[in-house]
């Protein structure tokens, strides 16, 4: 119970307190307000309905503010905010019998401009110049720091730390002195200006001004160009520019001078243009440039004469004429009115042409220019009391075809050919030059340097020797001649014939396919193909060689086919390619067998015979040539296969073995076919004094082919291995 109470009592007490009358002012302790603004002080009470307020300055000065009251606050107002009002102001409240009060500390200051800057005057490259830095209107100023600034570079800094005697608005300066350089152009003037107003308040109030630095420079290396020239006609027109340099730019000024020694103002451009000048005119001409801190100035010498009249002759004072052509050469006249003309050759001889003359223009006309019209024409003009002469040059020519071309034969890979080039029917030769050349390569270069006799057309040629290869081919052959005629002709007159190179390649690489085979059955088909490389590509010719050795024409196409062979087919075919560079031949023999029949086996004396006779297997083929003839007699072991000789197989003294079935197998390269037989030996009765007459023919017949027997074992032996045989290895037997 007594803690219950204790804790009671303490919540009433804190509530009561809560409860309190209470004070608060806004701002709270201290503010700072800039002269000539407004500014608004606050006190406010809570816990008392009806609270009165009263305001005054701590020394007890006059408030210089209105004071309004709204319920349970007080406000007291400062417009415009000025030196009265930097106190200590304390605003009273009473509740009842209670009194509380609250004081605020109001600080001015005055900082209300950009700072300003000034030069002593145009900045100008290599002069010194002094910027000074104004703050205006500053308050408190022994808090004021100042800095100047050119670009990044810090010019100067100062502090304004010296006592205040009064309360009151000063401006304040800081000056430097610098001597601008052109680097300089399109730098910046910074003047900062910040002021430190309270003690606490680590980020002083900062103020700046920029300005672009103008580096000036006097105007100099003032230049007038003139066009067409300072010495003049009358009538003519003139055109002077003038330009200085100088930043800024200088204007310019045109003048001209005066016997008085005033100048006369032209003109304000850069550029003076005179028209119809006359002879007044003429006189010094004065270009001025000027800009803010200096001027500079150039004179020219204008000099107008009397005009006089000129003549002109054209073509020019040459002209080269082609023989057979028509050449006119004209002679003007400017500024005369009425001029006379006469026309005459340098060396006085008949002028071969017609002369007209209207005007201020007079021509000569040469037709059909020869020879006799190479000279010099002088045109003689005459106005009023003065003569001018001009003189033209002709000089004659003929270039009137483009060269040709002519080879020694076709172009062949390898095999030299000669190019003649020939220019006919030109004049002079002595100024001729014919160059060849193939694609940009020069084959030959000659210069006709020779003296001439007579003036007469020729025909010029030019010759070399090359060997064309297949690369050749789209190269193109250039024959150039060139013709300079006259020491003033920059440029030659040039001709040009020009011919594709198309080389041929004789035939080569001939190549023959056989399909299915070079070794035919009889009334099998063949087809021959063949090509072959070159260029032009060659043409195929197909021929059949006979026996004494001439060619028979049989098809022009690259595959020659015969349908059912022959044997009368067999025998050597010739392939062909040809072109106009040569011909390139291949060939192939072509075999055309027929296969093996009419095959016999017969046993002699016959196909039974008696134990010890001798009994001889032949084997026979028709006429079929190239025929392999196979004996065998067969086993259930495996066959074996006889050594016959020529198809003939002997057997001595027969056994009772020896009986059984024998084969022959006739083998070509394009077939077979078999026979077989069946030798019956029967035993012989026992009588040794038997001897039969047909024995001893066997005898004598079998004692002929012993000899051969040995001869054929070493090719038997290969024919023989194992019970098998080989085709390719055994001895041909023809039948």
């Amino acid at each position: 119970m007594v803690k219950i109470f204790g804790a009671s009592t303490v919540f009433w007490i804190l509530f009561a307190a809560s409860q309190a009358f209470k004070i608060e002012t806004s701002p709270e302790y201290r503010t700072i307000a800039q002269i000539g603004d407004s500014l608004s002080l606050t006190c406010s009470t809570t816990g008392c309905q009806s609270p009165s307020f009263s305001w005054r300055t701590q020394i007890d000065s006059p408030l210089n503010g209105k004071v309004r009251i709204e319920e349970t606050k007080s406000i007291l107002t400062m417009d415009p905010v000025s030196f009265e009002n930097e106190h200590s102001y304390l605003c009273t409240a009473t509740c009842g019998s209670e009194k509380l009060e609250r004081g605020i500390q109001v600080d001015i200051y005055s900082f209300p401009k950009d700072p300003e800057i000034q030069l002593s005057g145009p900045p100008e490259a290599g002069k010194p110049v002094m910027v000074k830095c104004l703050a205006p209107d500053v308050y408190p100023f022994d808090r004021l720091e100042m800095d100047i600034f050119k670009g990044d570079q810090l010019m100067k800094t100062q502090e304004f730390l010296e006592e205040m005697e009064k309360k009151s608005l000063e401006t304040k300066s800081l000056e430097v002195t610098f001597t601008p350089v052109i680097e300089d152009i399109g730098k910046v003037l910074v003047c900062r200006a910040k002021l430190h107003i309270e003690q606490t308040d680590s980020v002083p109030k900062e103020r700046e001004t920029v300005k672009e630095l103008h580096v000036y420079t006097s105007p100099k290396n003032t230049a007038i160009s003139v066009h067409p020239s300072t010495r003049l006609e009358e009538g003519d027109a003139v055109t002077m520019a003038c330009s200085s340099e100088g930043h800024p730019a200088p204007e310019i000024f045109w003048s001209k001078k005066s016997d008085n020694g005033n100048p006369q103002l032209l003109s304000g451009n850069a550029t003076l243009t005179l028209i119809a000048m006359r002879m007044e005119d003429s006189g010094t001409y004065v270009c001025e440039g000027v800009n803010l801190i200096g001027r500079d100035k150039k004179e020219v010498e204008l000099i107008v004469q009397e005009k006089s009249f000129t003549v002109d002759i054209t073509p020019g004072s040459w002209v080269a004429a082609q023989v057979g052509d028509s050449v006119v050469l004209t002679c003007a006249v400017v500024g005369c009115d009425s001029p006379s003309f006469s026309w005459r050759t340098q060396i006085d001889s008949p002028l071969n042409g017609k002369v007209r003359s209207e005007g201020a223009k007079s021509t000569l006309t040469l037709s059909s220019v020869g020879f006799e019209d190479e000279q010099s024409y002088l045109c003689t003009v005459t106005c009023a009391r003065r003569k001018l002469e001009k003189v033209i040059q002709v000089e004659v020519y003929s270039f009137p075809e483009d060269p040709e071309i002519e080879m020694s034969g076709p172009l062949v890979h390898g095999r030299p050919v000669t190019v003649n080039c020939t220019v006919p029917n030109m004049y002079p030769s002595d100024h001729l030059e014919i160059e060849l050349l193939k694609g940009e390569t020069t084959l030959m270069n000659k210069k006709f340097s020779e003296e001439m006799g007579i003036k007469s057309l020729e025909t010029k040629s030019l010759e070399t020797t090359f060997i064309p290869t297949s690369e050749d081919t789209g190269e193109v052959l250039v024959c150039l001649a060139k013709l300079r005629n006259g020491k003033l002709e920059s440029e030659p007159k040039q001709r040009q014939s020009t011919q594709t190179l198309y080389v041929n390649v004789a035939p080569r690489e001939t190549t023959i396919w056989v399909s299915p085979s070079s070794v035919l059955e009889e009334g099998s088909p063949v087809n021959l193909t063949c090509s072959s490389n070159g260029v032009p590509a060659p043409k195929i010719h197909w021929s059949r060689q006979l026996s004494n050795g001439e060619l028979k024409p049989l098809s022009e196409d690259a595959t020659l086919t015969l349908m059912s062979t022959k044997k009368e087919d067999s025998g050597t075919y010739v392939c062909e390619g040809i072109n106009q560079a040569g011909i390139s031949k291949e060939s192939v023999e072509l075999i055309v067998q027929v296969s093996p029949k009419n095959i016999q086996l017969t046993a002699f004396p016959s196909e039974s015979v008696k134990e010890g006779d001798t009994v001889i297997i032949s084997c026979t083929c028709g006429n079929v040539p190239e025929t392999w003839i196979i004996l065998k007699k067969k086993a259930k072991t495996g066959d074996m296969v006889l050594k016959s000789v020529q198809g003939s197989y002997t057997i001595l003294k027969a056994q009772l073995q020896d009986a059984g079935v024998y084969e022959c197998e006739s083998k070509t390269e394009v077939g077979s076919q078999l026979r077989s037989l069946t030798l019956d030996v029967k035993g012989r009765e026992n009588n040794k004094d038997y001897f039969s007459p047909e024995l001893l023919a066997l005898y004598c017949a079998s004692s002929l082919v012993i000899p051969a027997i040995g001869t054929i074992i070493y090719f038997a032996r290969k024919a023989n291995m194992k019970g098998s045989y080989s085709l390719v290895e055994a001895q041909k037997s023809k039948v």
